[in-house]
């Protein structure tokens, strides 16, 4: 019975050890960007046309005259000499992501922001804009309905603004009128791209790959490379090649780094962030200076003027410190924070002697100040 139980014990701990591993796990593909696998930014300008009196101010953005002009031209109306001031018309950028192997046809959101003063493009349309890359070749054509990302309202005293209705989205707004040259059936290599380098993870990148295959079909170059041979994998183009690889898991290497934010006293760290021993002393001094003027009047009926007598309150207050405390040698950062938050620091104190305690060299691990 014992040998039994001792059989049983050891399957268990082997399970959870798998679990383990499945559980920490990362496809390939959520881990490297494959070298020609690429979007590319495009660019227009355009006009937005239907608003309800919020666009832009003709004199405060002569551009939107000028396109609106070229606009009207095209379409075969004469403006020469006419002077018009509307005020439902808005120039705009409108931005898009060209998404790889993109076919002709096929549609893509975009992004419409004002550039002038106009005031909300809640409700505007959108007129016929090309888009640009970085080429200078049109690539897409977009038009459509704004949906703008917030809403105003103003009276004669007041107004109020909600999000930024400056600025709208049109899902699948443009469409694809050409296609970026790049013949992807002829490589015989595909690299690799580690979105974040690390040795350790584009080693066990290789040695997966390698498994998969039974043969040497990828090679590691240094810590953000690893050369796939589509001619080793016997795939017979090199998109069956990635289709093979991109589901691999493997369980990657992460740096130590703690990364935190001060304006909203945001802490993420990372389960490898270690502690030296160290000795943590904090506490707060606050300064408070208040001014409170004495107005002195004369005397009714008497001659004279009003006298403004400075006054002046000031204090000097110390609040009472977390006093000394010890952290031992091997300390998790989890642990000190638990700590910390026990004893009521503030998360902006709390930053500062994470701070101090990477400034006197006890923190090991990378540092992030946002």
């Amino acid at each position: 019975m014992t040998r039994i139980f001792q059989l049983l014990l050891c399957l268990a701990v082997a399970s959870l050890s798998v679990s383990a591993a499945m559980a920490n796990s990362i496809r390939i593909k959520d881990l490297v960007e494959f070298d020609g696998v690429r979007s590319n930014d495009l660019v227009g300008y355009g006009l937005v046309v239907g608003l309800n009196g919020t666009g832009d101010g003709i004199r405060n953005a002569p551009f939107t005259e000028d396109i609106m002009s070229n606009i009207l031209e095209r379409l075969g109306v004469n403006i020469t000499g006419e002077q018009f001031r509307p005020k439902n018309v808005a120039a705009v950028f409108v931005t898009a992501t060209l998404p790889p192997f993109a076919r002709t046809g096929s549609t893509i959101d975009i992004t419409v922001s004002a550039i002038g003063d106009a005031k909300s493009l809640l409700g505007g349309t959108l007129v016929m804009t090309p888009l640009n890359a970085a080429d200078g070749e049109i690539y897409a054509v977009a038009q459509g309905t704004v949906i703008a990302g917030g809403v105003a309202a103003e009276g004669d005293g007041a107004r109020v603004v909600q999000g930024v209705p400056t600025a709208g989205v049109i899902p699948a707004g443009a469409r694809v009128e050409r296609e970026v040259e790049f013949d992807f059936t002829r490589l015989k290599t595909i690299r690799l791209a580690l979105r974040e380098p690390d040795f350790t993870t584009a080693e066990r990148i290789e040695a997966a790959i390698n498994l998969t295959f039974g043969r040497a079909a990828a090679r590691m170059l240094d810590a953000g490379t690893v050369v796939l041979d589509v001619g080793a994998t016997r795939a017979i183009s090199p998109a069956h090649a990635l289709g093979a690889v991109e589901n691999i898991a493997i369980a990657p290497e992460r740096k130590a780094r703690v990364v935190v934010d001060q304006r909203s006293g945001t802490i993420v760290m990372g389960e490898d962030v270690r502690i030296s021993r160290v000795a943590v002393s904090q506490g707060n001094l606050t300064l408070r200076i208040q001014e409170q003027p004495l107005v002195v009047q004369p005397n009714p009926f008497a001659d004279g003027e009003a006298i403004v007598l400075p006054r002046t309150e000031a204090e000097i207050r110390k609040e009472p410190g977390t006093g000394l405390a010890e952290v031992p040698g091997g300390t998790s950062l989890s642990e000190v924070i638990a700590g910390l938050n026990a004893l009521g620091v503030a998360p902006t104190d709390m930053i500062d002697i994470l701070k101090s305690i990477k400034a006197a060299g006890a923190l090991h691990a990378e540092f992030v100040v946002r």
